[in-house]
C-alpha cells in the first residue's frame, strides 16, 4: 500500500491592470479572449479545451509535454457576479492521477481607470505530486499573461 498525503495551502495574488473591470472580467468570461492568455508553456502540446462560463458550467483544459505526462484542468463555476467576482472549484490531473483540488476566487475592484484583481486560492495538494509554491508560480505567470493580453488589446484599440 502506498503512503497518501494531503498538504493544504492558501495563497493570495494581487495585480493592477490598466483596463476596466468589464474588460478584465471579459478576459475570463469569453472563450476566445481567454484562449489568448490562459495557455500552457510553448513547448507543450495542447489537448481538448472546453468552456461553459455560467454558474454550474464547466471548463476543461488539457495538454502537456510532447512525451507526457498529460496534464488536465477541470473546473466548475460556483459563483459569478459580472465585473466583480468569479468563484470556481477545480482539480488537476497528471495522466489518471489527481494531483490537487482547489477553490479559487477572483475579485475585481475599480482602481482609478483600471482594475485591482485579487485572486485567492485554497488548495489540497495530494500525495506529493504538486505543491502550493509551484501552483502559485504558475498562477503568477498566467496573471502576467493576462496583463500582457489586456495591454495588447488596449494598444490595438
Amino acid at each position: 500500500m502506498s503512503t497518501r498525503s494531503v498538504t493544504h495551502s492558501t495563497f493570495v495574488i494581487e495585480r493592477t491592470y490598466d483596463a476596466g473591470p468589464e474588460q478584465v472580467f471579459h478576459a475570463f468570461a469569453d472563450p476566445d479572449t481567454k484562449a489568448r492568455w490562459f495557455t500552457a508553456p510553448d513547448e507543450w502540446v495542447s489537448g481538448e479545451n472546453t468552456m461553459d462560463f455560467r454558474v454550474g458550467g464547466r471548463e476543461t483544459t488539457a495538454g502537456g509535454p510532447k512525451d507526457g505526462p498529460a496534464h488536465s484542468f477541470s473546473s466548475i463555476y460556483q459563483d459569478i457576479v459580472p465585473n466583480e467576482r468569479i468563484v470556481y472549484t477545480y482539480d488537476m490531473h497528471m495522466d489518471d492521477v489527481r494531483t490537487s483540488v482547489s477553490l479559487a476566487t477572483i475579485e475585481l475592484f475599480p482602481s482609478g481607470a483600471g482594475t485591482r484583481l485579487v485572486m485567492t486560492e485554497q488548495g489540497a495538494f495530494l500525495d506529493g505530486y504538486d505543491d502550493a509554491g509551484s501552483r502559485e508560480e504558475g498562477t503568477n505567470l498566467l496573471l502576467d499573461a493576462l496583463g500582457a493580453a489586456l495591454a495588447a488589446e488596449s494598444a490595438s484599440a
